[in-house]
């Protein structure tokens, strides 16, 4: 049986993409090759620890949509299908993984640290896999060929300590949140 949405699923839903979106405008610019520096994977482990499975991944889509149908909600301003089909494309693409990781453990095992930290690590690992993937194909499509230490070495290897700090900084948001969000987490 399918379950219907209530008005503070809803809220819930778009304040998480508002949050994504918020998240993704606050960027340290790097030099280029790399990426600029977001909160975003921040966003998505707070909302998914915080809403769990149906209503994280729900945000994140509704983020996704959003900034392909040229909203720009992504990190410098940019929307639109380029922006999702670029070479990071497949790292907007795999917060969904990430949302789904962190909202299933949390929504089964509970929000305590011990639960949360991992599977915030297992999410984004995923991400990275699949967001790598996708810019060693898109890469070598437009730029020419490119190695997986390459691109983890642009995309990848840069971000793993700020990662870890919004990991633990997401965490310990969310135990102190889920109080306040706890009446829109019920089934």
């Amino acid at each position: 049986m399918q379950q219907k949405l209530s008005i503070r699923d809803l809220a819930l839903i778009s304040t998480g993409a508002a949050l994504l979106a918020v998240c993704a405008w606050i960027t340290l610019p790097l030099p280029a090759p790399l990426v600029p520096f977001t909160l975003q994977t921040f966003g998505v482990c707070l909302l998914s620890a915080l809403l769990g499975t149906r209503r994280g991944v729900s945000a994140v889509a509704v983020y996704l949509l959003l900034g392909g149908v040229g909203i720009p909600v992504f990190s410098g301003f940019r929307g639109g299908a380029e922006a999702l089909l670029g070479t990071t494309g497949g790292y907007l693409l795999g917060f969904l993984f990430t949302a789904l990781i962190v909202g299933l453990a949390a929504d089964r095992f509970g929000r305590r640290p011990k639960t949360l930290i991992p599977a915030m690590v297992l999410g984004l690992a995923v991400c990275y896999a699949f967001g790598t993937a996708w810019f060693v194909t898109v890469y070598a499509r437009t730029r020419g060929p490119i190695g997986v230490l390459g691109a983890l070495s642009m995309c990848v290897f840069p971000y793993l300590i700020p990662d870890a700090l919004k990991i633990a900084v997401a965490v310990i948001l969310a135990g102190r949140l889920e109080k306040y969000v706890r009446g829109g987490i019920a089934a």
